[in-house]
């Protein structure tokens, strides 16, 4: 089955939910020629390209994954000229700044091209991805020298970029890094140390490659205040550009993986010939809050692999569905009919599309809360779409990620035996998927950081923004006064409700029943997840009765898929604030030794 990017829902929900036609007048966007008529311009471009060049490598690229061969390390067949093709046509630079080469587009724009390459190809799309996050946080800490020595060639593709946290005895506890940076006459450090789960920590598709990383100085107090972010090129730049000699930087080994497999991910040795030349990025002993600027790109852009993932693993379970006749209909029918007649294929269809276009839209308003906050004229505007923005990263990293193991599982169920068997390929959209949870910060690390950072912090302030807007759409269902919005209205008063009571808990004991609230804290990231994704369902069923006569099939499935996720897949909220409310003792009634 063929990758089709879904180009009109991205356009629906970029133009209907996210506000689109708002984000391209922010004078930033304006001088960037950004408009409504630019954005369904460059996702038909970027919907071939995906389609026609990035997504029929990811099956052969799981079947063939990047290698190891005498230091260097080589990605799967086709990866390097398709990467080449990327660079050229400039999807490396739609977001960042045109005084760098970037185009300047908004978050909001991008995030719709980053799908499509992510659904066609998540392994390819990992490169791009790290380095999107490399160049942000060099813009954000980095001097104007190392900046205008490094940005413009990621930007054009020509290098890319990395990130250097995890060692073997630190994972997510930054706090352990024991890497080295020795300070050196000339100004420059040396790194000395291992890195691991290095994603695309060499490869050969571009011809350097600017390593973040993350490492102590020698006098560097202990724990998370001691850690300074340095970069270290694969390859040392000369003040003109040019490349010189190789840094002491090694591939030691490539990690074997369950999924992603021709995404390399790479075990680094720095250091092993004297140490590699590093250069310090902003203040020392800062370097974590830098590296967290790359993090959180990096969670929201996992999050949109997630429904990246999710969304081709839906086509491929529809398109089978489709074609895979056997058993007569439940009415009665003269033969066997195809599967997608049977109401639980339906059912599992069903659950697939309204998860995946309930996180998609939800992110896209995410997307549309950050152009906002980095471009909207008006300072107050600026400051709530900044609360909103990143309340609602560690849901779409978190809850996004989640879904997309959900329906991949699903899309096999639909393949029923042949979902099994790796030739159908439905079983690869799972492998990957299976990752999406773990890096960039587990589900319980985005759950954690939702409620201490995100609620408790202040006091559920955030949370009360989003109670008020999701009270204006229940206010507009009910002057709909439609069948279909009134049972929507229903479910999602119900699941505000939940969302309210949780909130209140969690704010009221997290000093006093502080294991209490965390235990439930993965039920209040899913509750979370739901409600704000029937939230932009609910906009969407509004949106699509009011446009219905231009596209009735088109409308007409928005309003029957936002029904049945209030109906089928929102109720779940009144069994997760259960957990939230009343679960916390029994999470941690055993003691460890019990177990």
């Amino acid at each position: 089955m063929p990758y089709v990017a879904p180009v009109k829902d991205m356009l629906f929900v970029m133009n209907e939910l996210a506000g689109l036609s708002e984000v391209v007048t922010y004078p930033q966007y304006v001088e960037a020629g950004a408009d409504l008529d630019l954005a369904p311009a460059i996702l038909e471009e970027a919907a071939k390209f995906t389609q026609d060049v990035v997504a029929p490598l990811n099956w052969p690229g799981d079947q063939h994954p990047s290698v190891l061969r005498d230091g260097q390390v080589y990605t799967s067949p086709g990866f390097k000229e398709a990467f080449s093709q990327f660079a050229s046509a400039g999807w490396q630079g739609v977001v960042h700044p045109s005084k760098f080469g970037g185009q300047g587009l908004p978050k909001l724009i991008s995030t719709a091209c980053f799908e499509m390459v992510n659904s066609a190809n998540m392994s390819f799309a990992l490169c791009p991805m790290l380095t999107d996050g490399a160049i942000e946080a060099l813009l954000t800490a980095a001097s104007p020298d190392i900046q205008e020595r490094y940005v413009p060639k990621m930007i054009s593709g020509e290098w890319t970029g990395t990130m250097n946290l995890t060692e073997p005895q630190a994972g997510s506890d930054l706090s352990m890094v024991r890497t080295r940076a020795a300070p050196q006459d000339d100004g420059t450090y040396k790194i000395l140390g291992t890195k691991i789960y290095i994603t695309y920590g060499d490869h050969d598709m571009a011809k350097n490659i600017v390593h973040l990383v993350l490492a102590r100085l020698p006098d560097a107090p202990e724990g998370i205040k001691g850690i300074s972010l340095f970069v270290a090129p694969k390859f040392m730049v000369s003040a003109d550009g040019s490349l010189g000699k190789k840094n002491d930087i090694e591939c030691v080994s490539l990690e074997h993986k369950l999924g992603i497999k021709a995404s390399p991910t790479a075990v680094l040795q720095f250091g092993d010939h004297g140490g590699a030349v590093a250069y310090l990025v902003g203040e020392e002993n800062r370097g974590l809050e830098y590296m967290f600027v790359m993090m959180n790109a990096a969670r929201f852009s996992v999050g949109m692999q997630g429904v990246a993932v999710a969304e081709r693993a839906y086509q491929k379970a529809v398109q089978y569905a489709k074609d895979r006749v056997q058993s007569r209909d439940l009415s009665g029918s003269p033969a066997p009919v195809a599967i997608i007649h049977q109401p639980d294929v339906k059912r599992m269809l069903m659950t697939m599309r309204g998860y995946t276009e309930s996180a998609r839209a939800l992110a896209y308003y995410a997307a549309a809360a950050f152009d906002a906050q980095h471009a909207a004229p008006d300072e107050v505007v600026r400051k709530q779409n900044q609360a909103i923005y990143e309340f609602l990263v560690p849901i779409v990293k978190g809850y996004s990620t989640e879904m997309s193991i959900d329906v991949a599982s699903l899309g096999i169920q639909v393949h029923g035996g042949m979902g099994f068997i790796e030739e159908t390929g439905a079983a690869q959209h799972y492998r990957d998927a299976r990752i999406l949870t773990i890096y960039e910060g587990t589900t319980a690390i985005q759950a954690n950081d939702l409620v201490g950072r995100k609620t408790v912090r202040d006091g559920g302030a955030t949370a009360k923004i989003f109670c008020d807007k999701i009270m204006q759409t229940e206010k507009a269902l009910a002057e709909s006064d439609s069948a279909d919005a009134l049972a929507v209205l229903k479910q999602l008063t119900m699941a505000r409700h939940a969302f309210e009571d949780s909130v209140t808990y969690i704010v009221s004991h997290a000093k006093t029943e502080i294991k209490e609230v965390y235990a439930g804290s993965f039920a209040y990231l899913r509750l979370c997840g739901l409600l704000f994704g029937a939230w932009q369902m609910a906009r969407a069923l509004l949106s699509a009765q009011a446009l219905r006569a231009g596209d009735p099939p088109f409308f007409d499935a928005k309003i029957a898929t936002a029904r049945f996720f209030a109906e089928n897949l929102l109720p779940q909220t009144q069994a997760l604030a259960i957990s939230i409310l009343e679960g916390g003792q029994s999470t941690n009634a055993l003691a460890p030794e019990q177990f």
